[in-house]
């Protein structure tokens, strides 16, 4: 993956601008369709697991499928995914399926758009506090 990882490029960049965004967005979304209707939800998007095949922002790649799970109808109850980037109902003990992993995506879509994290803290309690919330602070 000679293009490196989605987190290397925001730490460089920053925000990046609306068509790039929706360019490795709609990458990401492909992959996730895939993902899905294999009934595999990957519980761990975030920027690092996400790599560029090449320097075209459109290769992007979901990798590291290590929390990985196959959704068989009945909702998953594992609490797993990086801080600041699962969703809610993972936290809360509600049961999840592959909607979770759009959750992540959306966090990523923020990130790509302001350059800037949506839950922030001191410590990962802090940041999964807020995270278990899901209140998205949009920027004026």
């Amino acid at each position: 993956m000679k293009g490196g990882e989605l987190f290397e490029r925001i730490k460089s960049m920053g925000s990046h601008s609306e068509s790039d965004t929706a360019i490795i967005m709609k990458s990401l979304l492909r992959a996730l369709v895939s993902t899905h209707e294999k009934q595999v939800v990957h519980r761990d998007l975030k920027p690092e697991n996400l790599l560029f095949k090449d320097d075209d922002i459109s290769s992007l790649k979901i990798v590291d499928f290590g929390l990985a799970d196959k959704y068989r109808g009945i909702p998953l109850k594992m609490k797993c995914g990086s801080p600041g980037y699962v969703a809610p109902e993972v936290l809360n003990d509600a049961g999840y399926d592959c909607k979770a992993d759009i959750f992540g995506a959306g966090i990523i879509l923020y990130i790509l758009l302001t350059g800037k994290f949506v839950f922030s803290g001191q410590t990962y309690k802090e940041v999964l506090a807020k995270n278990r919330k899901g209140r998205v602070p949009f920027p004026p």
